[in-house]
């Protein structure tokens, strides 16, 4: 008798239940900035990843609504059929020129860049060396390609050198975040390159976190390190994060877009992000390089909050990026701890099992321009109350 699809997925999602890792969107009612309306309330929104605070920018906004009325709505089909407007071509040249690559090409989101990318980069016979706290679509996007993954752990580039060894007759792709989603922490990628020069293996990085944050002008991690587009010749980002508008992009050598074209299949095959989105984005670039002060306000706020979190004994991982995790380990203390920030007027999202490992349990904080240093200061007052309390984070201590 066969098993029974629906049944299995049910019995599935009741086991997460009952293990307390059950998830569920909540709708919100508005936004205003960082500040957002839940079921009738107002709280202070600490885990977005607007980094920079240019999601309800009225430049973009404009932008969008003036290029919708140009343009309507949809695009109306993939970019090879008859889905590329000038507005997605004006946006390639942009990103080709910020990043400092030959080309680019984009696709609808992060997760179909990632897998469109290695599905037409790799074979059965290639393998892929990734970092363990690597995003789920890079992980993803190996197993759809049919190339053998090696996983090594995270940060630890011996043990990337040791799983490269063992594979020195197949050609090799290793793949890492640039700046890590869950922990923050910014990859090694001046080893990993020149680990990737001397194996003879192409070096690709996720910077979706770090496109916009770091580097002179915001063009990412890869840039603020200073490598080179020979260094790290496949390079993808997202538009949906810092720069607050939707979509993604793989940018670098004009024969590795060209490849990309005929053969990444989540490019061919989806229909292209709406132009009206496309001008959005080009105005969020022009934004995001010339207005240098976001990230300086920002990285002044990452300052002050992890000063102020240390002052109170907060677990706190080694970050220098907008991403701020307090790892609290049990997911049912994490629970506990965003339930009572809400209720003081803080939406700080608990992270959980699966997306982060087991005892990892953690809220996410994420802090963006748009916030100011006295929204800080009140996320900072309502964790000492409950480093006091002792309902969630331990003992602690005060903030001075």
């Amino acid at each position: 008798m066969r098993l029974d699809l629906l049944q299995s997925l049910a019995t599935r999602v009741a086991e997460r239940e009952r293990a307390g890792l059950l998830r569920r969107a909540r709708t919100l009612d508005a936004a205003h900035g960082v500040r957002i309306t839940i079921d009738g309330r107002e709280l202070l929104n600490f885990c977005s990843n607007d980094y920079l605070g240019l999601a309800q920018d009225p430049r973009i906004v404009r932008a969008l609504q003036n290029a919708a009325n140009e343009c309507g709505v949809g695009s109306t089909s993939a970019h090879l059929v008859c889905g590329h407007r000038r507005e997605h071509a004006q946006l390639e040249e942009l990103l080709c020129e910020w990043t400092g690559r030959g080309a680019a090409l984009l696709f609808s989101s992060g997760w179909l860049a990632n897998l469109g990318a290695m599905q037409a980069l790799l074979d059965r016979d290639s393998v892929c060396v990734q970092d363990k706290l690597n995003h789920a679509s890079l992980l993803d996007a190996v197993q759809i390609s049919g190339a053998a993954l090696r996983r090594y752990p995270h940060n630890d580039v011996e043990a990337a050198a040791r799983q490269l060894a063992g594979t020195p007759e197949s050609s090799a792709l290793l793949a890492s975040d640039g700046v890590f989603s869950m922990d923050g922490d910014v990859a090694p990628l001046r080893e990993l390159a020149a680990l990737c020069r001397q194996e003879g293996a192409m070096l690709m990085v996720d910077d979706a976190h770090g496109l916009g944050v770091l580097g002179p002008h915001g063009a990412g991690s890869v840039d603020e390190t200073g490598l080179s587009p020979n260094d790290v010749p496949v390079l993808m980002a997202t538009l949906g994060k810092a720069l607050g508008c939707m979509g993604a992009f793989v940018a670098g050598s004009r024969a590795l877009i060209e490849g990309l074209t005929q053969f990444a299949r989540t490019f061919v095959y989806t229909t292209a992000m709406p132009p009206a989105l496309a001008r959005a984005a080009c105005e969020a670039v022009r934004i995001t390089r010339e207005e240098d002060w976001r990230r300086e306000k920002l990285h002044v706020l990452i300052a002050r909050f992890r000063q102020g979190a240390a002052q109170l004994g907060l677990p706190l991982m080694k970050s220098s990026t907008a991403i701020q995790p307090i790892v609290l380990g049990d997911a049912e203390r994490a629970l506990q701890a965003s339930r009572v920030l809400e209720q003081n007027g803080f939406l700080v999202t608990a992270i959980r099992p699966p997306t982060v490992p087991a005892g990892k349990a953690r809220l996410r904080v994420t802090l963006s321009a748009a916030h100011s240093e006295a929204d800080v200061d009140r996320l900072l007052d309502a964790l000492t109350l409950e480093a006091t309390n002792e309902k969630s984070l331990g003992s602690g201590g005060h903030r001075r």
